[in-house]
């Protein structure tokens, strides 16, 4: 946008700030707004109709969300904070008024939208499937994508783990410590990780072999 589509757009925009565990919006719920992540992770979850919690992607900064809102469609899932997590919140009504002036504008929402579906579905292939280790080591390669300015990521809990990766807590918490033995990870805080790069693409180049 030029300054002038700046400036038109800016009083419209509401600029979030949330503590980790705030909800974004819920399930079910008939969206009015599209969010830009700014800063920090952002976990979609959904209950199964077993009662099992199930984490089904993420988010991290450039990713749009809640874009099922620009079709008047209802979210499909629970979004919330991980970490501290700064969005912006951008009216629906805002986003069609713009892209009718601006087609750039739509290819660029369209793009971002396409961005999230092939993040849905590397989840599920990468993720969910194949030995347990493997979905560990995919997920801190994940993360590493949303490294902090000072080299860390955020690690979840071992339970948000398994509602990640479909494992027990046991498992996850018996892979994360043999994974710092090996020296993929050193831990500077408590939810916080450095991830070794080339030990880790070492450690997923043997398991995919």
């Amino acid at each position: 946008l030029d300054e002038a589509g700046l400036d038109h757009i800016h009083s419209h925009i509401a600029s979030l700030s949330l503590a980790p565990g705030e909800t974004v919006y819920q399930r079910g719920e008939q969206g009015a707004a599209v969010y830009t992540v700014r800063s920090g992770v952002v976990r979609f979850e959904r209950v199964t109709e077993r009662g099992d919690r199930r984490i089904v992607r993420l988010a991290g900064p450039g990713d749009l969300i809640g874009q099922e809102s620009v079709v008047s469609r209802v979210h499909g899932d629970d979004a919330v904070a991980c970490t501290e997590v700064e969005l912006c919140r951008i009216p629906c009504h805002l986003l069609s008024e713009m892209s009718a002036r601006e087609p750039a504008l739509l290819h660029e929402l369209m793009s971002r939208w396409q961005r999230a579906l092939d993040s849905a579905e590397a989840w599920v292939t990468d993720l969910t499937t194949g030995p347990a280790r493997r979905r560990v080591l995919r997920l801190l390669l994940k993360l590493s994508d949303y490294t902090s300015a000072q080299g860390e990521i955020w690690l979840p809990s071992r339970e948000e783990m398994g509602a990640m990766l479909d494992m027990s807590v046991e498992t996850a918490s018996r892979l994360i410590s043999a994974l710092r033995r090996e020296g993929v990870l050193q831990t500077p805080g408590l939810r916080t990780v450095r991830v070794q790069g080339e030990v880790l693409t070492r450690a997923l180049a043997a398991e995919d072999a």
